[in-house]
């Protein structure tokens, strides 16, 4: 099990190369990372090109419904940051959960 700072780590890796993608202009979107194992959820936002105000809370139903959701296990996070993993093949064997509005969804299928 990975900890919350490697999580973390991760998670700037990722989603950075994802908000600095020309594809992503533009978008303003809060986003969350649930990780299973932790019972923690990272919540953030994806906004001119960077992602900001990553804060670190406990899992639970006070949590706020972010507008892209990611839901998987603190490894299956730092193995797909570290090329261990692709996304691809995580989320068709359902390691990774990935949720969002119709259009982020078609947004992000070309970021992904």
């Amino acid at each position: 099990m990975a900890t919350i700072d490697q999580c973390l780590t991760a998670l700037r890796g990722i989603l950075g190369d994802l908000a600095s993608n020309p594809a992503a202009a533009g978008l303003d979107r809060s986003l969350s990372c649930r990780l299973t194992d932790l019972d923690q959820v990272v919540m953030g936002r994806l906004s001119a090109g960077a992602v900001h105000d990553l804060e670190v809370l406990p899992d639970g139903p006070e949590v706020p419904r972010a507008d892209i959701r990611l839901t998987m296990t603190s490894d299956d996070l730092v193995a797909l940051t570290g090329g261990d993993l692709s996304f691809a093949s995580a989320w068709a064997a359902g390691r990774v959960k990935l949720e969002a509005g119709l259009r982020d969804m078609l947004r992000l299928r070309k970021l992904l």
